[in-house]
């Protein structure tokens, strides 16, 4: 019985990007727009200087008298209890994580009681307590320990003044860190644009020169979800440059004139266009994105705020006496001015889930919604149960043309569900990669057993793929512009994949841990296209020096038969190649007839088969240059086949996409054991070919052979007379 060794914890899945060999180190993109790089941490202003419905109705439920009638305080809420449910992370039908159960079919905790309520008058929304603790302490818990953040600053209005005093003066930060706007009341405050400008003026009084420094302006009555990464966050805007957004996609509940809208672009997360709270018919009504207020200013951005307000200031003055309203001098108002008329560059970093705003309007109900979701995040009585993911991908077969995906051709290839790996994985405190007890061996009852197991199963195990599938995924979240919640987990893998005999087992385990993944955070193909998917895939095992091309990982992630065209002026431009699924009549007369499998059962390393070729390749080598357009027109000729229901057409292609192969790789390559079992299979009346790289072939019964007699004279069926010939064979399966 073979010890699986005791798993290693890693604190997140950043940890693992980190660790890794090779591992991320984000570099700064040339500027567009003449920003500097910031030499010192960012000044962070927290916006608590509004008055809110809530409050409000906090209020008159502390003063009502026993004959009042209170159930109307938490009547009017603007957003819908689904939504409300789904906030920070709750699945939810249809909701933007894709989650399929509701946050009302489990247990709900205790929600805040009259009583408990009443105690709450006169605390500032930001102060309010969820999950037991205030909303700001969420935010100061991952704003303190980072240290790509120099200095906070909360501006207050004048009422709630003092209490923010005593929460700043609690948590080590001077006084001089919360600014009095001066607001007495809803209606007369200066503004939320002016209030940042009230911030940056203290900043400077407080810290001197704030040159080179990004400015970070969010809302301290805004929660995203319990997970929130402002790490991940802080990666993107290093690796970008200039100024940030956070969006999400719009939902139901989302009305545009209520919300800053913007349209971004999914290939290089550049905000194309924002409109600032547009009417019906406005444009940016229709604009698929709505952008909260959280933003990460670079200071050519923030340094233009001031001017920006004083031409607000000055053109009320030309023409009228009154100020502008306060809703002249909103946030989103300037980022559409940055947007639109500055140019400057701004990017946009999707959320993963949706977020909650307890601003203006929101009322009591929905603050004890809320708090009733983040008590159930946080492991309160009644919390969520653990979640858990389970995936799994099965190997696959090249019917035709490949090896040439490596090389701009053409394939055809189809997933067999005999062959699979799966992935489990579940929450958990820390990143924990299981080894598997088979596959992922370090104790052995001696040396010998050691020599037999290194011999038969190498070298390298299944953690690794599962090491560089989470190095990657963090790489290509932080550089796609994804948010993902800071959440960890703990994974495991199975397969029953025959190793090294190239039937796609390692990506098959790659890909299933990139699936659970994107279900784990809630991200669908909205976040990561589907035509993209493989290429990471392959990513993940170059990485770690898997030689191979992307036919494996098209036909995993795609699932069942698939036509791939790799051209490469089309992969230039787009990213990635033309994937086609053939017909479900073609797919299910394929699986009518008699293909077979044999594989080594003492397999050699399958990365190794592919020698020089790609080196003359490189070279525009002739002879591997006519090779490779003829793999691309045999599956071509095997699409056609599949269309026509042309049996003996398939096999005759079948062989002849061997027969190239073997011309250009040589004998020497293909070794003698391939060889060898493609000799039986022909013999008994069968074509035959490699499905991969090596150390296994498929094979399918010629229509003259299929039922009758073995041409080899045993008298047994076709299939039976390849199965004793090769159980005969030494080291065959």
């Amino acid at each position: 019985q073979v010890e699986s060794p005791a798993p290693r914890p890693l604190p997140s899945l950043s940890s693992v990007a980190a660790m890794s060999s090779g591992a991320f180190a984000p570099k700064p993109r040339a500027s567009t727009g003449g920003e500097s790089e910031p030499q010192a941490g960012a000044v962070c202003i927290v916006l608590a200087a509004g008055f809110s419905q809530l409050e409000r109705d906090l209020e008159r439920l502390a003063y009502a008298t026993p004959n009042d009638d209170v159930a109307d305080v938490a009547a009017a809420f603007s957003l819908g209890a689904a939504v409300v449910a789904a906030a920070l992370g709750e699945p939810v039908i249809g909701g933007e994580g894709g989650g399929a159960s509701t946050a009302s079919s489990r247990q709900q905790p205790p929600s805040l009681g009259p009583q408990s309520l009443r105690g709450l008058a006169g605390v500032p929304k930001a102060l309010l307590p969820v999950a037991g603790k205030p909303m700001l302490d969420h935010w100061w818990d991952y704003l303190s320990k980072n240290r790509a953040i120099s200095e906070i600053f909360i501006v207050s209005n004048a009422i709630q003044y003092k209490h923010f005093e005593r929460w700043a003066t609690a948590r080590g930060l001077p006084v001089s860190r919360v600014v009095n706007s001066g607001a007495t009341a809803p209606g007369r405050g200066r503004g939320v644009l002016r209030d940042v400008e009230l911030g940056i003026r203290r900043a400077k009084q407080a810290m001197g020169n704030l040159d080179g420094r990004d400015l970070i302006v969010f809302a301290g009555d805004t929660l995203f979800f319990k997970d929130f990464d402002l790490e991940r966050i802080l990666d993107f805007k290093k690796v970008k440059g200039g100024s940030l957004l956070l969006y999400y996609s719009k939902r139901e509940a989302d009305i545009p004139s209520e919300r800053g809208m913007c349209e971004v672009d999914p290939a290089s997360s550049s905000v194309v266009a924002f409109a600032e709270k547009p009417g019906q018919g406005q444009r940016g009504h229709a604009f698929p994105f709505v952008s909260p207020l959280f933003y990460i200013l670079a200071p050519e951005a923030w340094n233009q705020i001031p001017a920006f307000n004083a031409a607000l200031l000055a053109s009320a003055a030309g023409g009228s006496a009154q100020l502008p309203a306060a809703g002249a001098f909103s946030f989103g108002r300037y980022v559409e001015h940055a947007v639109e008329t500055l140019r400057l560059p701004f990017w946009g970093m999707r959320m993963p889930g949706a977020f909650f705003l307890i601003g203006s309007s929101s009322s009591l109900k929905e603050y004890q919604q809320l708090d009733a979701c983040f008590s159930r995040q946080l492991g309160e009585p009644g919390g969520r149960a653990i979640r858990h993911v389970r995936t799994k991908t099965y190997a696959r077969v090249g019917l035709m043309g490949n090896p040439s995906d490596g090389f701009n051709g053409k394939t055809i290839a189809v997933t067999v569900r005999n062959f699979w790996a799966s992935v489990e994985l579940w929450e958990s405190e820390q990143l924990r990669l299981l080894p598997h007890p088979l596959y992922d061996p370090s104790s052995f009852s001696g040396l010998a057993d050691l020599h037999f197991i290194g011999r038969r199963e190498g070298y390298y195990g299944g953690t690794r793929l599962l090491m560089a599938t989470c190095k990657r995924f963090q790489e290509l979240c932080t550089t796609s512009g994804i948010a993902l919640p800071r959440k960890n987990f703990t994974a495991r893998y199975d397969t029953n994949v025959p190793r090294q005999v190239g039937l796609a087992g390692s990506s098959a385990i790659v890909t299933s841990l990139f699936k659970a993944l994107m279900e784990f955070y809630d991200l669908s193909t909205d976040h990561i296209p589907l035509e993209k998917q493989p290429t990471f895939v392959l990513s993940v095992e170059q990485e770690i020096g898997i030689q191979a091309g992307l036919q494996d990982r098209v036909v995993q992630v795609y699932k069942g038969l698939i036509f791939m065209d790799f051209d490469a002026e089309y992969m230039q431009e787009h990213g990635h190649g033309r994937y086609e699924r053939p017909s479900k009549r073609c797919f299910e007369w394929l699986s009518s007839l008699p293909l077979f499998i044999a594989y080594e059962a003492d397999p050699s390393d399958s990365g190794k088969i592919h020698t020089n070729v790609r080196a003359r390749w490189d070279a525009k080598d002739p002879e591997v240059l006519d090779a490779m357009k003829h793999f691309a027109d045999l599956a071509v000729q095997a699409r056609q086949a599949l269309e026509a229901r042309d049996h003996a057409k398939l096999c005759d292609l079948m062989d002849e996409n061997f027969a190239t192969r073997r011309k250009l790789y040589g004998d020497a390559c293909l070794g003698p054991k391939n060889l060898r079992m493609v000799e039986i299979c022909q013999r008994c009346g069968a074509a035959a070919k490699f499905p991969g790289s090596g150390g296994a072939v498929l094979a399918l019964c010629r229509p003259s052979a299929s039922g009758e007699e073995a041409p080899d004279g045993s008298g047994l069926d076709p299939l039976a007379a390849v199965r004793e010939a090769l159980e005969v064979t030494p080291s065959m399966a």
